[in-house]
Formats: structure tokens, C-alpha cells, sequence
């Protein structure tokens, strides 16, 4: 299982069956990992979500992660979790999850909460919001250099996340980010397959330019 390319994040959706179908069109897009997040949903609707989006990621083999929600993640069999500063304790979700699964943790942009998050267990870090988010307005925002201090200081993935779209991302590429998290600018557009693909290919561009300067 890898931390690379688009990791969509999904976007709070009542109906199963639509948010079903934009995440399908996502992963053909060819978004590389999927964070199932749905802040507004009871326990139930999280529960159902949640199993069906495993078996339609296990379908395509793009690991699922789980946002905040240990037992949910284990109770679906998710390929790991994801948490925040306040979601829980990354340690006891490692010793949990056991040393298979994935585990990332937001570090906002703070190198010092990266530090602790790594010591703990967590095998992905995040950073964000690098742009201006809807999603969370109120986001601190980090410089873009954090990307590549974070890459020399850990020898493992870093996703950016916050307000990333395909005229942005790029300076993240460049910069070294493993994985660009989105919700808005794949999810809300009108054709989701291309607005995923988009951001593929951007990974996909900066790698072809990379091997050709060797």
C-alpha cells in the first residue's frame, strides 16, 4: 500500500448511493488512496458508508483510510486511519491497528507534531492547509518549503492538503509532497474521472521530467 499521487478525500454526503458513484468515478480518474471523512453522518450512516466504499476501493486496490474513527476502521477491515491533533492518541491507535495497517496524522505546520506523530506509530504525515480551504476556512497555513524540510527530516510519505487544486499543485510537486489530499476539486466538479485524472497526471508529468534530467 502506497501514500502517492491524489488522495481524495470524500466529501459529507447523505446519499450513499451518490457519494458511491462520484468516489468510483475518483478512483477510475486513478486517485491512488481514499479517505473516507463524513463529519455530519450518525454512527450508522458512517457504518454503511463506510463498508461499501471498502469493497468498492478493494475493487480497484486503492487503500481506504478511515478519518478519526479507530473502530470504525477496524470494524470495515480499512487499509488504516487518519487523525487529527485532537482525534486520539496515535500511539494506542498503532498498537490497535497493529503494524499492517496505515496510519497518517495532521501536523498542520508544525515539524515538532511530525516528530511525535512518527515517534508514536504514524507512517504518513500531513501538512495543510497550504491555500485558502472552504472546507476550513480558519486552517493555519504553512509555507510550501515545510513540504521539502519534511522530506529531508523523514524518510516517509508527506501529503499536503487545504485548497489544492490543478493550478496549485504544482508548486507541492515540485517541492516534494508524495500526496496531494482533496475533496472540493475533484468531488465538486463535473466530471470527477477528469478532474482526478488532472491531478494524476500532474505526478505523473513531474516524474517524466525528473527521470529525463538524470
Amino acid at each position: 500500500m502506497m501514500i502517492a499521487g491524489l488522495y481524495a478525500i470524500t466529501p459529507d454526503l447523505a446519499d450513499t448511493d451518490d457519494l458511491l458513484r462520484r468516489v468510483r468515478a475518483a478512483l477510475t480518474g486513478g486517485a491512488g488512496v481514499l479517505q473516507y471523512r463524513n463529519k455530519t453522518a450518525s454512527a450508522a450512516l458512517r457504518r454503511e458508508q463506510a463498508q461499501a466504499l471498502q469493497q468498492l476501493c478493494t475493487e480497484f486496490h486503492v487503500p481506504l483510510l478511515i478519518n478519526d474513527h479507530l473502530d470504525l476502521a477496524l470494524a470495515v477491515d480499512a487499509a488504516g486511519l487518519h487523525l487529527g491533533g485532537d482525534d486520539g492518541d496515535i500511539a494506542a491507535a498503532r498498537a490497535r491497528l497493529g503494524p499492517g495497517k496505515l496510519l497518517g496524522a495532521s501536523c498542520y505546520d508544525r515539524i515538532e507534531l511530525a516528530q511525535k506523530a512518527v515517534a508514536a506509530g504514524a507512517d504518513h504525515i500531513a501538512f495543510g492547509s497550504f491555500f485558502a480551504s472552504s472546507v476550513k476556512p480558519d486552517a493555519v497555513r504553512p509555507p510550501v518549503d515545510l513540504i521539502t524540510r519534511a522530506k529531508k527530516q523523514f524518510r516517509l510519505p508527506v501529503v499536503a492538503i487545504g485548497g489544492i487544486t490543478p493550478q496549485n499543485a504544482p508548486q507541492l510537486i515540485a517541492a516534494g509532497v508524495d500526496a496531494v489530499a482533496v475533496i472540493s476539486a475533484v468531488f465538486t466538479a463535473p466530471d470527477v474521472a477528469a478532474a482526478a485524472r488532472e491531478f494524476q497526471d500532474l505526478f505523473e508529468s513531474h516524474h517524466e521530467k525528473k527521470s529525463k534530467a538524470l
